[in-house]
């Protein structure tokens, strides 16, 4: 009985020794494998905007009286480096020669000239925008409006200067003139409605035709029928026998 039991076992090992490395290799105990850093901090990511700039040109009609906002929009390609800027207005009259106005350089300043008094700054927090409002404009503010913008960034290396320019020409008017557009609309506009209120008024007088020659119809027809005798409505009524 134990010789049996024995070449069962060896022919249990000879029969199957793939098994038997198969569960050896189960029964080891793995090494522990050291914990991956999670790279989930529990911060929900936040997208970063920045604004648009957009060099928008300036109007170039004035009325008199009003304030009139002289644009001036310089982007910046590298917003994210510092730079030193200094905006100067200039304006120049009809036949004359250009002079300063107004000028920014570490805060707004306003310089002696016939403007004093009615220029207010307009620009943005990051100076990309340096425009101005020129406040109750009068006709001897027509003339050739020149805006510098200069800047000086901030590199490790070097620090390069750059300016640009503007020019406004403005004209200015005694009283807002309508434009070529808005004039023909408006005509347009009105003779639609005159067309409009003539063609309902011959639909009016059509329909109105049509409801009295009907109704005129009917009382020929029942104006007719109380002239027949009575005697010629009984036989009208009475079928005829062959």
């Amino acid at each position: 009985m134990r010789s049996s039991g024995l070449s069962h076992d060896s022919s249990f090992s000879v029969s199957s020794p793939s098994l038997l490395f198969s569960n050896a290799a189960l029964l080891v105990p793995s090494s522990p494998t050291p914990p991956v850093p999670s790279l989930s901090l529990g911060l929900s990511p936040v997208s970063v905007c920045f604004p648009v700039c957009v060099e928008v040109p300036s109007e170039t009609e004035a009325v008199q009286g009003n304030p009139m906002k002289l644009r001036c929009i310089s982007c910046m390609k590298r917003e994210e480096v510092e730079a030193t800027t200094v905006v100067e207005w200039f304006y120049r009259p009809e036949g004359g020669k250009d002079f300063l106005i107004y000028e920014y350089r570490n805060g707004q300043q306003e310089v002696e000239s016939p403007f004093q008094g009615r220029l207010q700054w307009n620009g943005s927090k990051d100076l990309q925008d340096v425009s101005i409002t020129v406040l109750n404009v009068t006709l001897n503010d027509s003339g050739l409006y020149t805006c510098n913008v200069s800047r000086e960034f901030a590199f490790e290396a070097h620090r390069p200067f750059v300016k640009t320019t503007r020019l406004i020409p403005l004209r200015v008017t005694e009283e807002a003139g309508e434009d070529f557009t808005s004039v023909v609309s408006e005509i347009m506009m009105y003779i639609l409605l005159v067309f409009l209120t003539l063609w309902l008024l011959v639909e009016m007088i059509y329909c109105y035709r049509k409801v009295s020659k009907a109704e005129e119809a009917a009382q020929e027809n029942a104006s007719d029928y109380l002239a027949i005798p009575s005697e010629n409505k009984e036989n009208s009524a009475v079928p005829v026998e062959e």
